[in-house]
């Protein structure tokens, strides 16, 4: 197919953090009448895959079709590759351009609205506006909004105003707060339906991709609203209902997404797409951390020259209970600053064979592996392997005190996931825990005990790592059952429905599956480049 030659417009709805479970079940019941009818009228399925390791970086892979086992970005704060240094991360340091780049240089035009992990490119024909309103982190620097052309953000704030902030997470919230904070999601959704529609209405869309985020920062500030939450009883306080508050805002984005397909040409392909859904569970940092010392993985330090580093003196001076409270009244940054020393100098990496990376909910573990790592010292090979096996066995055999169940869901051995050797950015190991409506505070291994103390960041709810895609229009099968799809199979079917050639092969279930005409299976090979 020739480069810009007219196929049908792609419209892709992200929908970040929508439960696949809440989506198919209100969608059943008529709350989300857009939703359904793109289910009824086309095909859909689950996202699933390591891909999905954690949420961080999935949009990335989603959206450019390169695996994170290249771009490398899966955790807001990395293990700096070479160090035994902690550092920021963001998708702009993984260098991968999203799928939309190859329109650069065409005539087709986009209104890219919102994408996640992925900036404005220069040069590319329509409009494009990033980071208008999404979700921050909690207590970070807020990442501010920019735009292609650059005079769109200035036309956007004449005709709207300032972005609306909601903050994700606000420790011990009242009702009046959170309240409050429901409202304001779901004016935001109202005025970020109403701001697509006045630039869609612009000018010919050829690519439309939005996304919608108040499913995730609801699900995170308002989890414990639901019927089944440990708020319920406030949920019906002072005459206001909480308790429908989560799908009050799924059925506000369907309602967007509905007027803004009413807008768009009747043969659009349209997707609606959430990599990971919802679900409880606390932070487990201090539950990896406990488990890679206490069972002699990771050493501690107790040199001369470390015992005179005053933050260390100071740490050592008050035990884990005194320091989780203390950091509570210290500003983000500085404990972020601290917990980077704290990781660097309180290890003794001469005599460490592995080691946690702080992360919130998911673990991560990664091998001192010679000739990756500084001081490595587990040769790569058979002792890696080998390992990989013990901590492998020992993370299955740590069990949730309170519950007296397994503690841990799965875990993902990056090697054998994405099929390759020792990953040179990515954590060997990925430690999916078992979901508790509880902070999981003790954990039993044969061996030890395992004990967290609460952390300041201490919300309910956390990701699953499965999500859902339904997709309607000309070129899509009706009735079509997907199965599993990778985030990877993304990129390169939206560039073939573009009429746009890709570099990366279509899984052949993907393409059978999704395509309604036959024979545009057989571009599919000539196309790809």
């Amino acid at each position: 197919m020739a480069k810009d030659m007219k196929t049908p417009p792609l419209v892709i709805f992200g929908l970040d953090g929508g439960d696949a479970g809440f989506i198919q079940k209100w969608a059943q019941e008529g709350y989300l009448p857009t939703i359904a009818s793109i289910m009824q009228r086309g095909c859909g399925g689950q996202i699933g895959g390591p891909e999905l390791m954690s949420t961080h970086g999935a949009w990335l892979s989603c959206f450019s079709g390169v695996s994170r086992s290249e771009h490398g970005y899966y955790y807001n704060r990395q293990l700096m590759p070479g160090t035994y240094d902690l550092g920021n991360f963001t998708a702009r340091d993984a260098h991968v351009m999203p799928f939309w780049s190859h329109l650069l240089g065409g005539s087709k035009k986009v209104a890219i609205i919102d994408a996640l992990e992925a900036e404005p490119l220069p040069g590319l024909p329509g409009v494009q506006l990033a980071n208008w309103a999404v979700q921050q982190q909690y207590n970070t620097a807020i990442v501010p909004p920019s735009a292609e052309p650059a005079s769109l953000l200035n036309d956007v704030h004449r005709h709207v105003g300032s972005p609306i902030h909601i903050d994700v997470f606000k420790p011990n919230s009242s009702f009046r707060e959170d309240l409050a904070a429901h409202r304001l999601m779901l004016k935001r959704i109202e005025e970020k339906g109403a701001l697509c529609r006045r630039l869609l209405a612009q000018d010919r869309c050829d690519l439309a991709v939005i996304t919608f985020v108040e499913a995730h920062t609801a699900a995170h500030r308002l989890w414990d609203y639901r019927p089944e939450g440990i708020r319920h009883t406030d949920a019906t306080s002072e005459g206001c209902n909480l308790s429908t508050a989560i799908r009050d805002v799924y059925q506000a984005i369907d309602r967007e997404m509905g007027l803004l397909l009413k807008q768009l040409p009747d043969e659009s392909n349209t997707f609606i797409i959430s990599l990971f859904g919802m679900k409880d569970l606390y932070p487990t940092t201090g539950l990896i951390e406990a488990f890679c010392w206490q069972l002699e993985y990771q050493v501690p330090s107790h040199g001369v020259l470390d015992s005179l580093n005053p933050l260390t003196l100071l740490r050592r001076t008050f035990g884990p209970d005194v320091r989780a409270r203390m950091s509570r009244f210290l500003p983000r940054r500085l404990q972020m600053r601290l917990e980077t020393d704290r990781f660097r100098t309180e290890t003794n990496w001469a005599k460490t064979k592995a080691f946690s990376i702080p992360a919130l909910n998911t673990s991560f573990v990664r091998v001192n592996l010679r000739g990756r790592e500084p001081q490595g010292i587990i040769e790569p090979g058979p002792e890696y392997e080998c390992l990989l096996n013990q901590i492998e066995a020992d993370l299955r055999q740590l069990v949730d005190v309170r519950s007296g169940k397994p503690a841990v869901e799965r875990v993902i051995r990056t090697a054998e996931a994405f099929r390759c050797g020792p990953p040179s950015v990515l954590p060997d190991l990925s430690v999916e825990w078992k979901s508790t409506p509880y902070f999981m505070d003790r954990v039993r291994h044969p061996k030890v005990e395992l004990v967290q103390s609460r952390p300041q960041y201490n919300r309910s709810s956390y990701h699953t790592f499965s999500g859902f895609v339904a997709a309607a229009g000309p070129s899509i099968r009706a009735g079509g059952d997907l199965g599993e799809v990778s985030p990877l199979d993304f990129a390169p079917t939206f560039l073939f429905l573009m009429g746009e050639p890709f570099s990366q092969r279509l899984t052949e279930r993907c393409m059978n599956q999704l395509i309604h005409h036959p024979s545009l299976n057989s571009r599919a090979n000539t196309m790809a480049g």
